[in-house]
């Protein structure tokens, strides 16, 4: 068995999720508007699409996101400030992240996770979302 380059153990070492946008809901681009990123997987259900970035969901959370992880969305990665207690869970079940960008070291709400306040990344389809050990 060949071994695995460095290079590549270390990736796989540092990402806890990966995955690419496939869809833009109809009415997401209200959420963005306000500062906030939702996403969905594709499996979610359809009204909660509507709503949501989709991304697909071949890949599942490898480990919670915690404060001090990086974020990246297309080329723009974005330090974790805060996370609510039920984020996580949400991210494994759905495939459901809200992310904040308020730069709050706190949530305000459970399933947040907060990013500092700068203005959301444009989404396009075929983006990478990813989520990174610091």
């Amino acid at each position: 068995m060949q071994a695995v380059p460095d290079f590549y153990r270390d990736l796989l070492l540092m990402r806890k999720f990966f995955a690419h946008v496939t869809g833009i809901g109809e009415f997401a681009q209200e959420f963005i508007d306000e500062g906030v990123l939702v996403f969905f997987a594709d499996s979610a259900p359809e009204e909660l699409q509507e709503h949501a970035v989709v991304h697909d969901d071949e890949e599942t959370l490898h480990d919670d996101v915690a404060v001090g992880d990086k974020i990246r969305i297309g080329s723009v990665k974005l330090p974790v400030l805060a996370v609510g207690k039920v984020a996580n869970e949400n991210f494994r079940n759905l495939g459901h992240l809200v992310l904040k960008f308020n730069g709050l070291s706190e949530p305000e709400m459970d399933g947040d996770v907060c990013v500092p306040e700068v203005v959301a990344p444009d989404i396009k389809l075929g983006m990478e979302l990813e989520v990174m050990r610091d």
